[in-house]
């Protein structure tokens, strides 16, 4: 799935006994060590604030955007909670 403030990919596991794990990567095309970080950090709160969302044993990996650095956090996690939603259904 992709937003105007990342892209991520989803995977169902099924093995037993299985969590949902998430993923954030930062390649250093998307600015220094302090701008990675923070977007990694909004990121890890947005996931945190509708981690009770999702249900099932999902790998989920965030490739944020440049543009998660300015965007206002309700935005942020109304993407987040979209892509939960959307892994629900699946």
């Amino acid at each position: 799935m992709t937003s105007r403030y990342f892209a991520a990919f989803c995977l169902r596991e099924s093995e037993p006994g299985c969590i949902t794990r998430f993923g954030f990567t930062t390649p250093r095309a998307l600015g220094k060590a302090v701008q990675r970080n923070r977007m990694k950090r909004r990121m890890r709160a947005a996931v945190s604030h509708h981690i009770g969302v999702i249900s099932g044993c999902w790998s989920i990996v965030f490739n944020p955007r440049r543009t998660v650095l300015d965007a206002p956090f309700d935005e942020l996690c109304q993407e987040v909670e979209r892509l939960f939603a959307r892994c629900k259904q699946s």
